[in-house]
């Protein structure tokens, strides 16, 4: 396996903090996974009960994910990807699946949260053929995420953006439209844009309970309408079905016949 390329950053040097619930850890939770304390285990389990929906949502996005990363390298012949908010590993991490199928795939994950650092060398083990690296940055930081990233994808050839279920978490639509644009900006004729978050206006339970969680005091996540994740791949070309509930992009032959969820997403091409 090939050596992990890690930026250290801030976070490195930051506390976990167990004492109140966090939402990579929630989502953990939601998907199976073990990298929880119970704090997280609690607010996980008040918002199943307000809402046990959501758990159809975290592994509807962490399929579609996988899905998504299938095509490019299977059928659109990406080898690089740009992995923002990777949050903690869990099963089909973007790596694992992009590699699989494509052992010299490179992926540079970037997140700013201590305990997905903590995690990192579990997280980054790379085919030989292949590399990953783990970058402590903040989406909010576009910049810095470029220039730490171009150490180790070469920006002359087509990158894959994924921004799964990351841009809930900024506050300011705006904003979160204009992160979109300068990352993309960045990238090459042919690149890709991945986008999934939860969206508003599908189903009023999932909204009651988000809207609580938000009200918790835990760190907020923003529902958008699913015009306005559309709005996210504006002036790029679209891959059918276009902007989708999570289980109807592409949906595996072998799956039963997707069910609509209040999680939305597409995929879409740099001309």
């Amino acid at each position: 396996m090939s050596d992990p390329v890690t930026n250290p950053g801030p976070a490195a040097h930051q506390k976990i903090d167990t004492s109140v619930p966090h939402s990579a850890r929630i989502w953990n939770y939601w998907l199976g996974g073990k990298d929880n304390y119970p704090v997280d285990e609690e607010a996980g389990d008040a918002y199943t009960a307000v809402f046990p929906g959501i758990v159809t949502i975290a592994r509807g996005s962490r399929a579609f994910l996988r899905r998504n990363i299938t095509y490019l390298v299977a059928e659109a012949g990406v080898r690089q990807f740009l992995d923002i908010g990777t949050g903690l590993p869990t099963a089909d991490n973007t790596h694992e699946v992009a590699q699989r199928i494509a052992p010299e795939s490179r992926i540079v994950y970037v997140d700013n949260d201590p305990m997905v650092l903590a995690h990192a060398r579990a997280l980054l083990y790379s085919t030989p053929e292949g590399a990953t690296a783990y970058i402590d940055s903040d989406v909010l930081d576009p910049d810095s995420v470029l220039r730490d990233a171009a150490r180790t994808l070469d920006f002359d050839r087509p990158i894959a953006l994924i921004l799964s279920n990351i841009l809930g978490h900024v506050a300011d639509y705006d904003q979160a439209r204009s992160i979109v644009t300068r990352l993309m900006d960045a990238l090459p004729s042919g690149s890709y844009l991945s986008v999934n978050d939860g969206s508003r206006g599908v189903d009023p339970g999932f909204e009651e309970a988000q809207d609580a969680y938000n009200e918790s005091g835990a760190v907020p996540y923003n529902l958008r309408t699913v015009d306005e994740i559309t709005a996210y791949f504006d002036g790029l070309e679209l891959v059918e079905p276009g902007v989708v509930s999570v289980p109807f992009w592409r949906p595996d032959a072998d799956s039963p016949a997707p069910e609509p969820v209040a999680e939305h997403g597409g995929l879409a091409r740099k001309p």
